[in-house]
C-alpha cells in the first residue's frame, strides 16, 4: 500500500522553502511507494515532485486569542482531494532523522494515532505535530468545531486538546522515543545551554520544533529573535530591560549550533 504523507501550508510564514525540505527529508527517510501531498494557498517555488492541491474550503473565522492551530481543520472533512485511508500529517517546521515507515504499520489504521506531548507530562495529551488519521475519520469534529470556532477554542484552547478528547473511537499515540520535542527532549538545562549543543535523543526519528523556535534557529544558535548570536552577546543583553520581564527566562532561552539539524534539515 502507499505511504501518504500530507502538510498543509497557508499564509506566508513558511512556503515553499519549508515544503521542499519537509519533501526531501521525507523521500530520504522513507521506502516507497509513497505520495506527498501539500494542502495549501500558493504553489509558487514549491518542487515538481510535490502534489499541491488548495486548502480545503471552509466558511469560518478563525478563533482569537488562542495558541492553537486551528486552520488543521481544514483536513478533517469527510474528503481530502483524492486521498483516501490513512495518511500522516506532519507539521513544515519539524525535522526528520529517522525512518518514517513504522509510522505507517504502528496500530490499528482506523485509528486516530498522534504523537506524544511532553508540555503536559500528567495529562495524556496528544500533539498534532506529527498524527495519522484516515480520511473522514475526524469529520464530526470539524462539525462541531464549524458550529462554535471561538467557543471550541476557547474551551480548549489547542487543536490538538479537542482531538485527543474527541476523536471518535479514541486516540492511540505513537511510541515515545519516535517523536521528540526539541526544547524538552533536546536542549540541554540551564546552565548546560550556555556551552553544549543540543543532543539528539537515540532512536528519534522526528524531532519536532513547538514554540517559535524553529530549524533554522537552532542552526545558527542563539534564539528566535537572536539567530547567531555567541555566548558572549547573550549574556551582554542580560543587562537590557526584558520583554516579559524575566531574566530566568532570558538565561534558559539560548543555545549552541546544532550541527545534527543543519545534516538533517535539508531539501
Amino acid at each position: 500500500m502507499i505511504k501518504q504523507v500530507i502538510c498543509i501550508n497557508w499564509g506566508t510564514r513558511y512556503g515553499a522553502r519549508f515544503i521542499n525540505r519537509l519533501y526531501g527529508m521525507v523521500a530520504r527517510n522513507i521506502t516507497p511507494p509513497f505520495s506527498f501531498t501539500c494542502f495549501t494557498d500558493s504553489a509558487e517555488g514549491v518542487r515538481p515532485e510535490v502534489d499541491c492541491q488548495p486548502l480545503p474550503e471552509l466558511d469560518f473565522e478563525m478563533p482569537k486569542n488562542t495558541k492553537g492551530k486551528w486552520p488543521k481543520a481544514r483536513l478533517w472533512g469527510e474528503r481530502l482531494g483524492d486521498l483516501k485511508g490513512p495518511v500522516l500529517f506532519m507539521d513544515l517546521d519539524l525535522v526528520i532523522t529517522g525512518s518514517l515507515d513504522d509510522f505507517f504499520t504502528y496500530g490499528d489504521p482506523d485509528k486516530v494515532i498522534l504523537s506524544r506531548n511532553p508540555a503536559k507530562p500528567f495529562e495524556r495529551l496528544g500533539q498534532t505535530s506529527v498524527f495519522r488519521f484516515p480520511v473522514g475519520k475526524l469529520v464530526d469534529l470539524q462539525r462541531r468545531f464549524l458550529a462554535d470556532p471561538q467557543g471550541v477554542a476557547d474551551e480548549y484552547r489547542y487543536e490538538q486538546r479537542f482531538v485527543t478528547r474527541n476523536a471518535p473511537g479514541g486516540i492511540d499515540l505513537f511510541p515515545r522515543p519516535w517523536v521528540r520535542h526539541f526544547r524538552y527532549d533536546c536542549l540541554p538545562t540551564f546552565p548546560l545551554n550556555l556551552v553544549q549543543p543540543a543532543r539528539l535523543p537515540k532512536d528519534a526519528r522526528i524531532v519536532i520544533f513547538p514554540g517559535g523556535v524553529l530549524p533554522e534557529h537552532a542552526i545558527r544558535g542563539g534564539w528566535a529573535g537572536r539567530e547567531g548570536w555567541t555566548l558572549s552577546q547573550h549574556l551582554k543583553g542580560l543587562a537590557e530591560p526584558q520583554a516579559d520581564g524575566s531574566r530566568w527566562r532570558y538565561l534558559r532561552h539560548f543555545m549552541q549550533p546544532v550541527p545534527w539539524v543543519a545534516e538533517h534539515w535539508q531539501p
